[in-house]
């Protein structure tokens, strides 16, 4: 399909939930025109129907790249792709758009942000939860709660059908607790805004269906230097249970706040991708007593208005991307942040392995 003149033309490479909904974001929104997409199997005839047609089709990614001459390429494909083709993108002087994590290892993650510099263009990693105004709320509340914070927080998923099938991939070369948890342990460096000093982590094999040097679930914990400590926990596959998977609560000196999702966090949701994001409320408790040690205020209920779902964040990213291009945006704290959750996820998963805490 055609595209304006001064619009960005990205290359959209993976078609699967998070590609066909960046795709969907870059039709929708002005200041992007997709030139191609590209997938090895059919999801990319499926995209492209869903989208009107008349897109250029590719199966292989470096003839997409060669053909399309893209301003940007948009890589949404399993992780032990994302280092290459991120790359060959810059290289070719593309900006890239790239779902977490931003490598399979940390050493490529640094690769990647190295090619990024030399080529003086522009990597946004989806970190999704930062495009979401309630964990925005949720991460600045936090903040005022004193110091050590304590953060609770999980994403188990009860997967079958299209998703374990998409999980059973993923875990060909990662495992949740590193696919799902650099989003998490973002958001506990964010809150804390110290140095994680620790991890120690445990995970097991509930399924033969997985690679037998992986696990489908996990879960973290990490101190960090200023005494604050977190622990996230991710399992995956058609054995999870659905009690409690949807736990996301932080404690201080000063009280707690939590999200409070009555709808998303019920029963049948946890495969659901909107219900991943999902706040709904927030809760804040004051944990300032009376002089009879009762409670001296009640807890504050915050409902959030600006409730995006799993499109409208999505295109909150892309508007993010389009700025970064347009604005020349310094991304260097946005990069060092993506390498270090994923350094920090990386650890976690060898503390799995060795049995042993890691020392960051």
């Amino acid at each position: 399909m055609p595209t304006s003149s001064n619009s960005i033309r990205v290359l959209v490479v993976g078609c699967g939930n998070m590609g066909a909904s960046h795709a969907l974001a870059y039709q929708l929104l002005d200041g992007f025109g997709i030139c191609g997409i590209v997938s090895t199997g059919q999801s990319k005839e499926v995209l492209n129907e869903r989208l009107g047609g008349g897109y250029a089709l590719f199966s292989d990614y470096a003839t997409a790249l060669h053909e399309t001459q893209p301003d940007a390429v948009c890589i949404s494909t399993y992780p032990d792709t994302h280092e290459a083709f991120a790359i060959q993108a810059l290289e070719q002087g593309c900006h890239v758009f790239i779902e977490k994590p931003l490598a399979d290892t940390v050493e490529g993650a640094e690769r990647v942000v190295v090619a990024a510099a030399k080529a003086s263009k522009k990597v946004v990693v989806g970190y999704i939860l930062r495009h979401h105004p309630s964990w925005a709320k949720f991460v600045e509340l936090a903040q005022e709660l004193g110091k050590p914070l304590v953060m609770r927080m999980n994403l188990n998923q009860q997967s079958h059908g299209p998703m374990w099938t998409v999980h059973r991939n993923l875990m060909k070369s990662l495992s949740p607790i590193v696919d799902c948890g650099v989003h998490y342990i973002d958001v506990m460096c964010q809150m804390t805004r110290s140095k994680p000093i620790q991890v120690n982590a445990i995970g097991a094999r509930l399924t033969e269906d997985i690679p037998a040097d992986n696990y489908n679930y996990g879960q973290l914990q990490i101190r960090f230097e200023d005494g604050s400590v977190g622990w996230y926990e991710a399992g995956w596959g058609p054995m999870m249970s659905e009690t409690a998977f949807f736990v996301k609560d932080v404690i201080g000196p000063k009280g707690c706040v939590s999200i409070v999702a009555r709808a998303a966090g019920a029963a049948g949701k946890s495969d659901n991708i909107d219900s991943h994001t999902k706040t709904e409320s927030l809760r804040l408790h004051h944990a300032g007593l009376d002089q009879n040690d009762e409670f001296a205020q009640p807890d504050t209920w915050i409902d959030m208005q600006d409730e995006p779902d799993h499109q409208e964040l999505c295109n909150r990213e892309q508007r993010y991307f389009l700025k970064a291009i347009r604005e020349d945006l310094d991304l260097t704290d946005h990069l060092r942040d993506a390498v270090n959750s994923l350094r920090i996820a990386f650890a976690c998963d060898e503390s799995v392995r060795s049995g042993n805490p890691v020392r960051l």
